[in-house]
């Protein structure tokens, strides 16, 4: 006698008419909420490059290649502002992303490295560092960091000022101080959601590895590493986004200088700092041409996005 049951006479139970009612309503409700930001984020592109439309027909891509900012005869060129940015940023992630991959490594090993509960503490810890206000950061920077570097400075200068990145001494305020507070300001959103990344690797991964003779850092190195690539990349660009935006403490920190200097002991400035010391009291084509500024930032950090997703892309073809 066949037993069998054929998948046709399955009969699964009704779900009732509310139930099927929500479930379209949560279908419809997330559809607006992404259409939402996208049209929030397109709202505030096109905001932003209204305002900057008569700077952009006043210097046209030449603001971007000039090092002047005088408001009194209405010439702008935010190069200085571009170089500060990105090399402030590149300095943080330099920084922070060995040391917030080895802090997702140190914490995503259950068991290996420390117990659980001590982990999960550490993971509190660590998470908490990215809700304390920037300006919080900022004044820790300022009475605890430069102090602290200040020597460090010196001795470099002293040392090594025929090499361009230490030819001037670290007088306070600075390029270095701007992007060591910035790889601290990051290192929490490259450690947490490259251990959301890394916890997400099947277990069976590690088993097989390990079955086959490799040693836990062969593992971790070689498997568990590149498995979790692109959620580590795209960590790293939410915290390049961040660098790139911040705000008070970098200006607190930076020096806020208009010029550019190849040396990390010097002043400088970002696009952010600019924006905040002169919105307020701007006027005239000076708006404009600080909306202008906000609209590069705004190509910069479209950029970098573009270019890691290409790198995700590149890599996985590779796999």
């Amino acid at each position: 006698m066949n037993s069998e049951i054929s998948p046709q006479e399955i009969k699964l139970p009704q779900r009732s008419r509310i139930a099927q009612n929500l479930d379209r309503g949560f279908v419809l409700l997330t559809k607006i909420f992404g259409i939402g930001v996208a049209v929030i984020l397109i709202s505030m592109v096109i905001k932003v490059g209204i305002d900057a439309s008569p700077a952009i027909s006043e210097y046209g891509l030449g603001f971007l290649f000039s090092s002047t900012w005088d408001p009194t005869r209405d010439i702008y060129g935010v190069l200085p502002q571009i170089y500060g940015t990105l090399v402030s940023s590149f300095i943080a992630l330099l920084i922070s992303v060995p040391v917030g991959v080895g802090v997702a490594v140190f914490l995503s090993e259950e068991f290996e490295f420390l117990p659980s509960k001590v982990q999960s503490i550490l993971v509190f810890l660590v998470e908490l560092l990215a809700a304390i206000p920037s300006v919080v950061y900022g004044l820790w920077g300022i009475f605890v960091l430069i102090p602290f570097l200040k020597p460090i400075g010196d001795f470099l200068y002293g040392n090594f000022k025929w090499i361009p990145l230490f030819s001037t001494p670290l007088s306070g305020t600075g390029m270095l101080p701007a992007a060591m507070i910035l790889a601290i300001m990051i290192l929490p959103t490259i450690a947490a959601i490259s251990r959301e990344a890394l916890t997400s690797v099947p277990k069976d991964m590690r088993q097989a590895s390990m079955g086959l003779g490799a040693t836990r850092w062969e593992t971790i190195i070689q498997i568990l590493i590149p498995a979790s690539f692109s959620g580590i990349v795209g960590a790293i660009m939410l915290a390049l986004g961040r660098a790139m935006g911040e705000t008070m403490a970098v200006t607190m920190l930076i020096g806020n200088s208009s010029k550019i200097d190849f040396s990390l002991l010097a002043p400088s400035n970002s696009i952010a700092a600019k924006l905040a010391n002169e919105f307020a009291e701007a006027g005239g084509l000076q708006i404009s041409a600080l909306m202008y500024a906000a609209f590069v930032l705004f190509g910069l950090t479209l950029l970098v996005n573009i270019l890691a997703e290409l790198l995700i892309l590149r890599v996985q073809k590779l796999k």
